[in-house]
């Protein structure tokens, strides 16, 4: 029987030395584990030292992503969201799904799809520079020629694998940072015209249109001059210019303040749910499982939600699957931060601390 919710989970591809390119943020040749191993031992952090209980595996290996495919479709996670970036002319952390995920022999057990996180790569991923991380490595800006290029990456490499996620035949493709994709093509007649294209592309290829995703965070206007700050529109006014099929968030931390108990930041977050649904834009229910960005500091920095225990957590779910239930929307999808996301200690997949059980509560609400 086909499960009757979409559980959405992002996927950090970062827990892999397969991409050299990440030696430049953790030279021991394992990706962000190098810094997962160090959190809680330099200074206090609350609930750290965190351990994985399936140890720091390396996530571009299909052995290790059969494990952890079949513990996510077990649990009733039926799709992973995978960050996906573009840097210096090139896809980056690519590694994760070509060679982990879509190896893997049971990789049919799950769909996927794809939120391209066109932010800026800075020294935050090196937590030897973190605290002063204002440098920028790589931009996430794209011109529009570059633009095109991406666009037929995407379509060409991954729309059409049977497991891409498809909302009525549509492929799903987020964006992350739209300031940065106004910036980067010109601003906002320019960037209607690039997604315009991107469109034409994927009818060209086969399927009935493109959904185009956003990651929404708060209500703040953009700057759509494409130059300067000389035009600034309201949110909602840029995002159904540009046509955008649908909305959801990427972390609680965008929305509202963390440093509290986690029933706080769900009831703040209930209202958010409740401003975004009078919208054209179908907005998709999002659920963090907690945020500590601390681990990724030299120093305490961060704010940091308390009592995101598995029972509140399960109530964030239930929240959740009552907003679809009681919402017509195009799919009845929820997406989860995240399936590990350790350094933001916001994360699935099971530790020394809770074992399975924010698992066995996605379990719990939506099947598996």
């Amino acid at each position: 029987m086909k499960q009757a919710y979409d559980v959405a989970a992002y996927v950090w591809p970062a827990y892999t030395g397969e991409e050299r390119r990440t030696r430049i943020f953790w030279p021991e040749g394992i990706g962000e584990w190098q810094t997962v191993r160090r959190a809680g031992l330099d200074f206090p952090i609350e609930g750290w030292p965190r351990r994985p209980l399936w140890g720091y595996v390396n996530e571009a290996d299909p052995a290790v992503m059969e494990k952890e495919i079949d513990a996510a479709a077990d649990h009733g996670v039926n799709v992973f969201i995978y960050d996906w970036y573009w840097y210096d002319g090139r896809p980056f952390l690519e590694n994760c799904l070509n060679d982990g995920f879509l190896k893997a022999k049971n990789h049919e057990r799950m769909r996927f799809y794809l939120m391209w996180a066109n932010h800026d790569a800075t020294t935050c991923w090196d937590r030897r520079t973190y605290d002063d991380c204002e440098e920028v490595v790589w931009t996430g800006r794209v011109d529009n020629s570059r633009f095109d290029v991406v666009c037929d990456r995407v379509i060409q490499r991954y729309f059409g694998l049977p497991c891409y996620y498809k909302i009525d035949g549509c492929p799903v493709f987020q964006i992350y940072d739209l300031q940065n994709l106004l910036d980067g093509l010109g601003g906002l007649a320019a960037t209607e015209k690039a997604l315009g294209r991107f469109r034409d592309k994927v009818k060209k290829a086969g399927f009935p249109d493109l959904h185009l995703m956003l990651t929404k965070w708060g209500n703040g206007a953009f700057n759509v001059s494409g130059v300067d700050k000389s035009e600034v529109r309201p949110s909602r006014e840029v995002i159904e210019a540009l046509g955008f099929d649908s909305m959801t968030n990427y972390q609680f931390v965008h929305l509202t303040d963390m440093n509290r108990a986690y029933p706080e930041v769900l009831s703040d977050v209930r209202k958010i749910w409740r401003q975004w649904e009078t919208g054209k834009t179908p907005y998709f229910p999002h659920v963090s499982v907690g945020w500590n960005n601390d681990p990724r500091h030299t120093r305490p920095a961060s704010p940091a939600v308390k009592d995101n225990t598995p029972d509140n957590f399960k109530a964030a779910l239930l929240a959740a699957r009552d907003y679809v239930d009681s919402h017509n929307l195009p799919a009845p999808l929820i997406t989860i931060n995240s399936w590990n996301e350790w350094t933001e200690s916001s994360y699935l997949e099971p530790d020394d601390k809770y074992g399975c059980a924010y698992l066995e509560a996605v379990k719990e609400v939506f099947g598996g």
